[in-house]
């Protein structure tokens, strides 16, 4: 979320508009305190002394001011320019829906229910919306209880510059003295963090699955992300093929732009998401893309992707999605190449330059110009 509010702030500074970033400042959490004591002291920062902040700041700004929440999760400080111009930024909704109890796997404490329904409490009293995919407003919709008059989807930018490998042989070496690992063959790929609608537990389990499948080749696994969870450490540990299960952790941008362009599949068996920005940034990289059946992943991934479902068993899940990544390999150099050139061209519709240009359009809307 940083990412995508530094992208807003220098996108619209670079259009021309004078954009400035209103952020609770750490007042009472800098003073003296037991670590404690600490939580409360931030909570006294977000919620007595920045609204005040934000109220005295009003008092000064002009009319014609637009004021841009870069996630619905700011919910709480709507309410405080509800009756100005103001635009509300929508990426995804998994926290409010486990709030709900929607996702057994992931369970919300009492008080991060209460919290959860402050927030939704918030952005309800919003009127313009921007959503970064259909699902997400949908999502939307559905929690507002109505559709408001403003509610458009503008499809997030890549923030990097991802471009194929000009020569993948060269890359794959690259990519491998790097890490220390023999890549020459190719890899399998996935890049994520351990939010549990992540599934990188599953993508282990697949790729154990995919192994066993003749005649599947021993090419590596390359998990880029957060470290791994004891659950992940398990399932390596038993897997027959653990000494070709690598986890990269502390990645730079630079080591990620050339792991997308030298991996022979990015796997993304996602459960949910908000957008699903990896798909992107492996199409636009040249890199085949295996991706679950459902919104937003199909969204991003248009019709240049292989699919796999997310129903089922977990073992027959595991077999299935196995099958459909060997048929990966399986396809003829032609297919191979036009599966690629698709994906390029369909990672072209996550354009930052256009994506920032849509948003300044609709920001022109919010304030009535």
């Amino acid at each position: 979320m940083p990412r995508f509010a530094e992208m807003l702030f220098n996108g619209m500074l670079a259009r021309g508009h004078n954009v400035q970033e209103w952020t609770a400042r750490k007042v009472f959490f800098a003073l003296p305190a037991p670590r404690a004591c600490k939580k409360w002291l931030a909570y006294i920062d977000q919620f007595l002394v920045f609204p005040l902040t934000v109220k005295f700041r009003l008092l000064s700004q002009p009319k014609d001011t637009l004021y841009v929440f870069a996630d619905q999760a700011l919910g709480p400080w709507v309410p405080l320019v509800a009756k100005r111009p103001h635009v509300i930024h929508c990426h995804d909704f998994l926290a409010q829906r486990s709030a709900r109890g929607e996702y057994p796997e992931n369970p919300t404490s009492r008080s991060g229910i209460i919290y959860q329904s402050f927030i939704r409490w918030g952005y309800t009293k919003g009127r313009n919306f921007i959503s970064v995919s259909e699902k997400t407003r949908r999502d939307l919709h559905e929690f507002l209880g109505r559709l408001p008059g403003f509610s458009e989807v503008v499809y997030n930018g890549l923030n990097q510059s991802f471009v194929p490998a000009t020569d993948l042989g060269d890359a794959r070496s690259s990519l491998g003295k790097m890490l220390g690992i023999d890549l020459a063959q190719g890899f399998l790929l996935h890049v994520g963090g351990n939010l549990w609608y992540k599934n990188r537990p599953g993508v282990l389990q697949l790729y154990q699955a995919w192994r066993k499948l003749p005649p599947a080749l021993p090419l590596p696994l390359l998990m880029i992300g957060e470290p791994p969870l004891p659950e992940m450490l398990a399932v390596k540990a038993s897997s027959d093929f653990n000494a070709d299960i690598h986890f990269i952790q502390a990645a730079d941008d630079a080591t990620l732009r050339l792991a997308y362009q030298a991996a022979s599949v990015f796997l993304f068996p996602s459960i949910e998401e908000g957008f699903g920005w990896p798909v992107a940034e492996a199409m636009a990289s040249g890199c085949p893309v295996v991706t679950t059946d459902r919104p937003p992943m199909t969204e991003v991934a248009g019709n240049a992707a292989t699919l796999i479902s997310v129903s089922g068993s977990a073992e027959s899940w595991t077999l299935a999605a196995a099958r459909v990544v060997e048929q990966s390999f399986g396809l003829s150099s032609k297919e191979h190449e036009d599966r690629i050139t698709n994906g390029i061209s369909n990672a072209q519709r996550f354009d930052a330059g256009s994506c920032l240009n849509e948003i300044e359009r609709l920001y022109r809307v919010a304030l009535g110009l």
